[in-house]
């Protein structure tokens, strides 16, 4: 079916955990779409109700119309009418256009006691109530509903009942208020049967915005099932899910929220923030693997004395790059003890010991003897510049943000071009990139800079994560230079060098 169109028709709360800014949670946590229409702008925290405005009940028709002369409405939830006009309003535009599924959540007290809705406004509730199919009070309120049919001294099993036959709606008691290791609600239908929906209680302060949740969650399930029952004993789990997360959220120092979202967010994937940097980067990538020089390398055509000036850049690369593993690896092994801490200082002395061991034979094998003593080139030096910055940045994880890409885009790299043929010229080369154990390097890496950026505060992972991108683009710049090498057919452009000349005396340093 389509998504549950449902109007919140309810008071704000501007700390979020009440009110229609909770009822848009919860009915987009059942994959609603939420409208609201203001009754009341309340102020309020996670201590109580300061202040109450009601606006002109004239511009509350505005509103209400303004939903229903446009959109389809498939629920609506009634949260907080607060006065006798506001609810004859509500109840004259319900009469006029009357949606598949009224829910009317009546608050008239709030969890921390403070009274919602005046006198009057009670008397005036009725003519809602015959409209409505659903109501779900508190325990509070369901004794001023009791005292509205003469049931003042009924239990609230009784009282429910009273009321669903007085108004022929169904009334769902809830168990919130109760003792006892669970927590019962009761949906009373108008004839007087009843289904009991048991959950464990949940032992936590943090209760906010219960009922204005649970009934928006109800009113979108309903529209979704077209029952009652199944709406209810949904709905129920979702909040019991809720109220264990509530504690975690560290809203206030009142009585906070319920976690709205939990149940989403335990069915979504776990956040990586590496992967996430590495999708920003897509566009770099894809720019990397079309470069003229990968091309050229894939398909055996790459000049020879064109990828003997790579390599020449590549030493001067690794060289340095080699330093900054080190650095790492000595951080690893003076930081926290622990197994954890020590395979970390191994992992990146290996890795810096690989760097000198490409550096010492694999290039100097391919380059024999020529470009040997080439200078460092601008772009070269740029990169390195970019690596001394996040290692004098006084973060490890930075640090470890920065070299990153080195791994994982050459080894993605491998994963590209793919096994070489037979006889290909660059064959060596094709196979290093695409070797298993690099890339299980690079996974291990990627492993260790993950836990960096999960313990690292928002503005360090920040750092981390612009220090990522940064490198991302200089593994495409080194991969273009290549091509600017004198008798490789480009030069290097004036604005290249002066973007990276002044960093070339600090690269070695």
């Amino acid at each position: 079916m389509s998504v549950p169109r449902v109007l919140s028709i309810a008071g704000t709360d501007p700390t979020g955990g009440a009110g229609m800014q909770a009822d848009l949670k919860a009915i987009a946590a059942h994959d609603g779409y939420g409208m609201g229409v203001v009754t009341a702008l309340v102020a309020q925290n996670t201590h109580g109700v300061r202040s109450v405005h009601v606006p002109d009940v004239g511009f509350l028709r505005d509103q209400l119309d303004a939903v229903s002369d446009d959109v389809t409405i498939d629920a609506v939830k009634i949260g907080m009418l607060g006065t006798a006009p506001v609810a004859r309003v509500v109840t004259d535009w319900l009469q006029e256009h009357r949606p598949p599924v009224v829910v009317v959540d009546p608050v008239m007290v709030a969890t921390s006691g403070d009274r919602l809705l005046d006198e009057d406004a009670a008397s005036a509730m009725g003519a809602l109530f015959a409209l409505a199919d659903l109501v779900t009070p508190n325990r509070d309120e369901l004794a001023v509903l009791a005292e509205l049919v003469g049931a003042s001294s009924a239990s609230p099993l009784e009282a429910a009942r009273a009321v669903a036959e007085r108004w022929d709606v169904f009334v769902l008691a809830k168990g919130g208020h109760d003792e006892g290791p669970t927590s019962d609600d009761v949906l009373v239908a108008p004839d007087g049967s009843e289904r009991r929906f048991t959950a464990p209680r949940v032992t936590t302060t943090n209760t906010h915005g219960t009922g204005c949740s649970l009934s928006s969650a109800i009113a979108t399930l309903a529209a979704r099932h077209g029952d009652w029952e199944l709406a209810v004993g949904v709905a129920k789990e979702w909040l019991t899910a809720a109220l264990r997360g509530a504690d975690a959220l560290s809203v206030g120092s009142g009585h906070g929220p319920i976690d709205h979202g939990a149940v989403v967010r335990a069915a979504l994937p776990s956040l990586a923030y590496t992967d996430v940097w590495w999708a920003d980067a897509a566009p770099v990538l894809r720019a990397t693997i079309d470069s003229p020089f990968l091309v050229g390398l894939r398909d055996g055509t790459l000049d020879a004395d064109v990828f003997a000036g790579y390599l020449a850049q590549d030493v001067h690369y690794l060289r340095a790059y080699e330093r900054h593993l080190a650095a790492l690896a000595a951080d690893g092994a003076s930081g926290a003890a622990g197994a954890g801490a020590a395979g970390s200082a191994a992992f990146w002395a290996a890795a810096a010991q690989g760097c000198a061991d490409e550096a010492r034979d694999l290039h100097h094998r391919r380059l024999a003897g020529t470009h040997a003593d080439a200078p460092v080139h601008p772009t070269c030096a740029g990169y390195l510049a970019h690596l001394q910055d996040a290692a004098d940045s006084g973060s490890a994880a930075v640090l470890a943000a920065a070299v990153l890409p080195c791994f994982r885009v050459y080894a993605w790299v491998g994963s590209q071009l793919g096994a070489a043929p037979d006889g290909h010229v660059f064959a060596d080369w094709i196979t290093a990139y695409g070797d298993p154990g690099f890339a299980a390097s690079s996974a291990e890496a990627t492993r260790l800079v993950e836990e960096l950026a999960a313990a690292a505060t928002p503005a360090e992972r920040g750092r981390m994560a612009r220090a990522f991108r940064r490198s991302a683009e200089w593994e495409l710049a080194f991969f273009r230079m290549p091509m600017e090498l004198p008798g490789a057919g480009g030069a290097v452009g004036a604005g290249a060098v002066g973007a990276v000349g002044a960093a070339k005396a600090t690269v070695l340093r």
